[in-house]
């Protein structure tokens, strides 16, 4: 009889599907969060995940704007008799629901991890044949955020593949923001908008700055590496709000300098990309809790507009790159990708903008504007005198552009 009612109960999820589409009016801008991943891998319980959420409201993390934690892979445990997933017994002895109850209760939401494929890339179960029970499962438990994968994934492709996910998420009634994890490799820019709010454009990221870790098989990519592989002119129309280009999860914290960790959470702001922290909250030095705790270089990021910066020029080491910004403002970030200082001597009137997909220009010769250092927290001028500055190795100088 039970076996029986599981089977009716799926038939319905799937015939409701049949008018599915994404959840709308979610990640109206780039969401913000941790995951366990980068720093814990498979090192993962209910304990660390209740420390986290505890860490994220008492460092000011939520105060600042970050809402999701997830649980990336190996949480699960194996299938019951019906197929539904469990949580691993010894990692989660109280059940996903408590601890999903339990992030809840801090004002947070609570993220989770499967794959495409028949297993995950840690070889757990996957969902393949099973989406619309895991997306049950999901929302019976309180789930907010779905991470997808696509290890496993045998002849397989990928836009049917994330659509299957999609309908069963929405079949569930239960809002749930839905990240696709496909390593950009099928171009999901070009398919994904209705079906999930943001989508990977790179393999995965690892805590260098200028390099790469080769495992054999595969790679991990530094910061700069993962910007100029996709980050250009032909995919950032694909973004904006509700759908965002992911170049994966942050490593603020990981082990690169301070210059480097604020270079790369400046140019992920830069680049409209989700912030999700992958550092240990419970421990965060004081220049990593201030990196990530930026309000004003935050702000950028979550700018209602959602558009995606651009590379406006190159000057020797230095990358310019420029965000349009609500209120006929500008984001401004000098990169330095070099190993040695270098001078900035940017002037504004032979350099004016005119981004062609936003429809937004400038002409710093019959305007200006001010100059406002977001890292320095303070007003340096205008565009009507040339910039100077110095810039250190692998950092930045962030300006934000009001009009005057």
């Amino acid at each position: 009889m039970k076996m029986k009612l599981i089977s009716a109960l799926v038939l319905t999820l799937m015939l409701n599907a049949s008018m599915a589409q994404k959840f709308e009016k979610m990640a109206l801008t780039p969401p913000m969060g941790w995951n366990s991943w980068n720093l814990f891998a498979c090192n993962i319980d209910e304990i660390l995940i209740r420390e986290m959420a505890d860490a994220m409201v008492a460092t000011g993390m939520k105060e600042a704007g970050y809402e999701y934690i997830n649980l990336d892979d190996c949480w699960h445990g194996e299938r019951d008799s019906l197929g539904f997933i469990q949580p691993n017994k010894q990692r989660f002895p109280n059940g996903m629901k408590a601890l999903a109850d339990y992030v809840h209760s801090k004002g947070l939401k609570i993220g989770i991890y499967s794959d495409a494929g028949w297993k995950t890339c840690g070889g757990h179960p996957g969902s393949r044949g099973h989406e619309y029970q895991d997306a049950m499962q999901y929302a019976a438990w309180g789930i907010d955020y779905l991470k997808y994968d696509w290890c496993y994934t045998d002849g397989l492709k990928a836009e049917g593949a994330y659509l299957t996910m999609r309908e069963a998420l929405f079949a569930t009634g239960r809002p749930m923001v839905f990240s696709l994890c496909e390593w950009g490799t099928s171009d999901p820019w070009k398919w994904a908008t209705p079906v999930g709010h943001l989508w990977r454009t790179t393999g995965d990221i690892t805590h260098i700055f200028d390099g790469i870790d080769d495992h054999g098989t595969w790679q991990s990519l530094g910061i700069l590496q993962i910007i100029d592989l996709r980050n250009n002119d032909t995919i950032r129309k694909y973004a904006g709000p509700g759908h965002w280009n992911d170049p994966d999860m942050m490593e603020v914290g990981n082990g690169m300098s301070t210059s480097e960790d604020r270079a790369h959470f400046s140019m992920w702001c830069m680049l409209a990309a989700p912030l999700i922290s992958g550092n240990d909250l419970r421990n965060m030095s004081a220049e990593t809790k201030t990196i990530l705790t930026n309000k004003e270089v935050i702000a950028i990021n979550q700018d209602s507009l959602g558009i995606q910066g651009y590379k406006h020029t190159k000057i020797d080491s230095v990358d310019v790159w420029v965000k349009p910004l609500q209120n006929n403002a500008f984001a401004v970030c000098f990169l330095n990708r070099g190993k040695n200082s270098a001078m900035v001597n940017f002037d504004w009137a032979t350099n004016s903008f005119n981004d062609t997909f936003s429809g937004r220009k400038t002409d710093f010769t019959k305007e200006s504007y001010s100059l406002n250092d977001l890292w320095g927290h303070k007003k340096i001028g205008a565009t009507k005198k040339v910039l100077k500055a110095v810039l250190s190795s692998h950092d930045v100088l962030m300006l934000k552009l009001i009009k005057e």
